[in-house]
């Protein structure tokens, strides 16, 4: 099969070391991108799955056997997160009342302890979408500079061979345009999927907002904490009416 004189192995074959070079950056860019597009949105979407979780958690017969429903650990389940996070507040608070926390009321400190909880779980969603921004944003111009770089070398050659008709400029021009392309293909991906996380993440932050609402209500007004045989357990009250929020 005859190579295409003006294709993509021309511009390898026939470019410099910085064509190459800005080449094999786009392409490293390109593949971060995707890495963080494929594997933050698998995350969202199992995020997505554990907050239909909550539901069933409210219609446990205790607090231990509630926490069970929410599947995962602390780092992968936000949601486990924010009720362990809020359990442990409201214990936290009990036994330390002489510490300078302990002079806050429950209502306020439990307020801190679950809002700190939502921002890391925050925190570990926005994790990798700076990469996506900084994809987005900078590889147009990285493949500008690329174009800008071949048509200067190009307009060269045709000055030193002293000639410019079409199909000596076509060529050398033609290829050089092909960076920009390259840019633009790399940008475009990462600027969309930047934005479907975003939205994604507001989306969860939104779920974990409103769990913490009802968390609080909860530890506040319906379950006293008591010691069973050495450990903490926390009596659910009005499960079912906090759940409907």
């Amino acid at each position: 099969m005859e190579q295409n004189p003006y294709g993509i192995m021309a511009v390898w074959q026939q470019g410099d070391l910085v064509i190459k070079g800005v080449a094999l950056v786009l392409l490293l860019m390109s593949i971060a991108s995707w890495y963080v597009i494929i594997t933050r949105a698998m995350r969202q979407m199992r995020q997505r799955r554990l907050a239909r979780t909550t539901h069933d958690f409210w219609h446990a017969q205790s607090f231990d056997s509630a926490l069970e429903l929410l599947e995962g650990n602390r780092i992968d389940n936000p949601f486990r997160h924010l009720a362990e996070e809020g359990r442990d507040a409201v214990v936290h608070h009990r036994d330390n009342q002489s510490d300078l926390h302990g002079q806050l009321s429950l209502s306020d400190w439990l307020t801190s302890c679950l809002k700190r909880a939502i921002d890391e779980s925050s925190e570990r969603m926005q994790s990798g979408l700076s990469i996506l921004a900084s994809v987005g944003s900078t590889a147009p111009f990285i493949g500008l500079f690329g174009t800008v770089w071949g048509i200067y070398h190009a307009l060269i050659s045709i000055g030193v061979s002293g000639q410019a008709s079409i199909d000596k400029v076509a060529g050398p021009v033609g290829e050089a345009l092909i960076m920009t392309a390259f840019g633009l293909l790399v940008a475009i991906p990462a600027v969309l999927g930047y934005n479907a996380l975003t939205r994604g993440n507001r989306a969860v932050l939104g779920q974990l907002s409103r769990f913490a609402h009802d968390l609080h209500a909860f530890f506040v007004t319906g379950a006293p904490v008591a010691k069973t045989d050495g450990a903490h357990k926390m009596k659910l009250a009005n499960v079912v009416a906090i759940g409907r929020h």
